[in-house]
């Protein structure tokens, strides 16, 4: 049965130019289909998707920009967004010379990417006051391209066809009850073969955490995976980890876009963490609290079939997260190494995982940052050593705090210099663990089950890094510190062995990329929790970074390292793009 509703609703700013450049070929956009996603590193002028390709590594193949010549790069055009609350958090798309991002409100542009000409603008008709409820919200960060269409999860729990052309849109699926449930979607879809494949929100919500694969050419819903408890007639045991009923309020939204193994047909994804996010219980966990047992499939990486969304294989990085440090964050690596084919996944945590490829399980799992003590160590094969399991009450210095030793903005491997690069933070915080019950009448809400501050580690301020290291072995051939405000936006390396860092002062900042020398900057205006690309038009490379500060954990950084952030706006974004002059 179609779980759709096509709409066909004028709700486009699209100016009569835009129709008449396209339509007289001044720019176009060739059909992506699943083989030019396949073969996407053959086409380093184009950033397709939101990982860049289904290597996920968040690196461009051009070399025009290098470290010779970086030193003379300019601001080539800049667009501002509207109604930018907590910034522009997205990565964009340049596809054929034509660059797509998103802002907040689910708000869609199409721009000239060599002069940033408005092609049209989208705008989708939300319900408001559903999205005032909301507490991630109202930011996107990100869409996906195939078949003629973008893709665009909303707010209010629908997935968007608009056309890449015209910007009209073709079709909207609901998926979610956001009226009820108060979440919907805000991390990119990721196009697999015909399914339009994307997870929604629900870590901390009394939900089942779905993960949906749709028709990408008629809208139609034909699959979903439950994250909590399973699907129903097919994982009875992974409900069983679950005591009572307590699965119907498990959490675990894939809110992140995963990755694809061709070779294996396999889709990975991260699953976020069980609900209430912190459990009263204690080292009681299996047996007392609101949620007893290992709460299958909650806080794992996992392997789907992307015609069925049959679950081929699972690790679950923590057996009941009782921390929220899940892997939803979406990072998954492909890489090869000695013959070996792996997945490389830095964790919230503050963790590496290496998975091998075709079982799906660990085969090497390595600290990434130091600040780490709710568990005294993880073994390679992915079990828990010492971990500590705080009951009901107040306890201080718990390692990493909530937003990660690893957070969600993109880190990026380099091929030419077979070296990972991640912002990692040193953090901590103290909290109090409450009792709650779930919420789920009239209107569910939020399930947290602590209260917390964050501060740096023992007596050290908050600080953190960007270390380059061997992605298998963990490595580290070299660091970039940072003893105050550590970066929020996502990183991207280059074949002119360039990397790209959004600093969280506002500096966008490029480096050497096989040793950390310093090599440029200039000053975007303001701090950035979006993405960094690179892309070809009319024969020049450009790089464009997404600016503006908030997010939940930008809101934070007041508190912990004052000005400016504490009167940096969090209502403003513009995407910025530089080329050499």
């Amino acid at each position: 049965m179609r779980s759709q509703s096509l709409r066909f609703a004028p709700t486009v700013l699209a100016s009569a130019l835009s129709a008449a450049l396209l339509s007289a070929g001044g720019v176009s956009a060739a059909d992506v289909d699943f083989n030019r996603l396949l073969n996407a590193d053959k086409e380093p002028g184009n950033w397709m998707s939101y990982h860049g390709s289904y290597k996920s590594w968040h690196y461009s193949g051009l070399d025009q920009i290098n470290t010779k010549n970086v030193g003379k790069l300019k601001e080539a055009w800049s667009h501002v967004a509207s109604r930018a609350n907590r910034g522009l958090q997205g990565v964009p798309l340049a596809i054929d010379g034509v660059l797509y991002y998103t802002s907040p409100y689910n708000q869609l542009y199409a721009l000239d990417g060599a002069t940033g000409k408005m092609l049209w603008t989208y705008k989708h008709k939300l319900n408001e006051d559903l999205v005032a409820r909301q507490t991630h919200s109202p930011y996107n960060r990100g869409i996906a391209a195939a078949y003629g269409n973008l893709y665009m999860g909303t707010l209010d729990g629908k997935l968007a066809a608009i056309d890449m052309k015209t910007g009209k849109l073709n079709w909207e699926t609901k998926l979610v009850d956001s009226e009820k449930l108060t979440v919907g979607f805000t991390g990119a879809p990721l196009v697999v073969k015909d399914k339009v494949i994307i997870g929604a929100q629900g870590g901390e919500w009394p939900d089942r955490g779905p993960i949906f694969g749709i028709n990408a050419k008629t809208g139609e819903k034909v699959w979903h995976f439950y994250t909590s408890g399973g699907n129903e007639g097919t994982a009875s045991d992974a409900r069983n980890t679950w005591g009572g009923d307590s699965y119907k309020t498990g959490g675990g939204g894939g809110w992140m876009a995963g990755s694809y193994d061709p070779e294996n047909d396999t889709v990975w994804w991260g699953t976020a963490n069980p609900a209430p996010l912190y459990d009263w219980a204690g080292d009681k966990y299996m047996t007392e609290g609101p949620r007893p047992g290992l709460n299958l499939y909650t806080s794992s990486v996992i392997q789907l079939n992307p015609d069925t969304g049959e679950l081929k294989s699972f690790h679950q990085v923590l057996p009941h997260d009782a921390w929220d440090f899940d892997p939803a964050q979406g990072e998954l690596m492909m890489i090869e190494r000695d013959g070996k084919k792996l997945v490389v996944h830095p964790s919230k945590s503050g963790f590496v995982f290496v998975f091998d490829r075709k079982t799906g399980k660990p085969v090497k799992v390595y600290k990434g940052v130091d600040a780490i003590n709710f568990v005294k160590d993880i073994k390679d094969d992915g079990t828990l050593v010492g971990r500590w399991d705080p009951p009901e009450g107040k306890h201080v210095n718990l390692c990493p705090a909530i937003a990660g030793g690893y957070s969600w903005n993109a880190g990026t491997y380099s091929p030419k210099t077979n070296l990972l690069y991640k912002v990692g933070f040193e953090w901590c915080m103290d909290l109090e663990i409450v009792k709650t019950e779930p919420i789920t009448e009239p209107v569910v809400q939020l399930n947290i089950g602590a209260n917390f501050t964050m501060h740096g580690p023992g007596k050290d301020p908050a600080h953190g890094h960007i270390r380059a290291r061997d992605p298998i072995t963990g490595k580290v051939k070299f660091e970039i510190k940072y003893p105050g405000a550590v970066p929020h936006g996502g990183l991207l390396s280059t074949a002119g062995n360039v990397l790209f860092v959004p600093e969280a002062d506002g500096m966008f900042t490029a480096y050497d990329a096989t040793n950390g020398k310093k090599l440029w900057a200039h000053n975007m205006g303001q701090g950035s929790v979006g993405g960094t690309i690179s892309y070809m038009a009319g024969g020049k490379q450009y790089v464009a970074v997404m600016t503006g500060w908030g997010s939940l954990v930008g809101d934070g950084y007041g508190d912990l390292w004052g000005e400016p952030w504490v009167s940096m706006p969090k209502d403003s974004g513009v995407l910025k793009v530089y080329s050499l002059q």
